[in-house]
């Protein structure tokens, strides 16, 4: 599961794991018996300390693309569009946290998921 959060002036926000150096969506993988949203729920809890709007939970598909971090894998992710409440900041495995213009993608390495996926759907949110 990831999360597409968006701030008020539409960019994404990002996140880079410890040993890692690509940029990616929130989020993560599902613990025994947990439905998507349970999921989502905890993976922003842990990662960044805040807790989704549950009213604003939107689903938006499922992408693949070749994985970041591990060469010759793929990732498959259901992807929402959710707001968040509280002060959010770098937990768990977060090293380092950003914020993205979809319009105008930033020069730090971002995964496939979220360069060829995730960042084309948040501008055709916007039209």
């Amino acid at each position: 599961m990831t999360a597409l959060i968006r701030d008020g002036h539409g960019h994404v926000l990002l996140v880079r794991k410890h040993g890692t150096g690509s940029f990616i969506q929130p989020g993560g993988k599902r613990e025994a018996n947990e439905s998507d949203l349970t999921t989502l729920t905890r993976e922003i809890r842990e990662e960044l300390g805040c807790t989704l709007v549950p009213d604003s939970i939107q689903p938006l598909g499922t992408f693949e693309a070749p994985a970041a971090n591990e060469p010759g894998k793929w990732v498959r992710a259901s992807v929402y569009k959710v707001r968040v409440t509280g002060q959010i900041a770098c937990g768990a495995e977060i090293a380092e946290l950003i914020w993205v213009d979809p319009r105008k993608p930033c020069e730090r390495k971002l995964a496939p998921l979220t360069r060829d996926g995730i960042l084309p759907l948040a501008l055709s949110l916007e039209q």
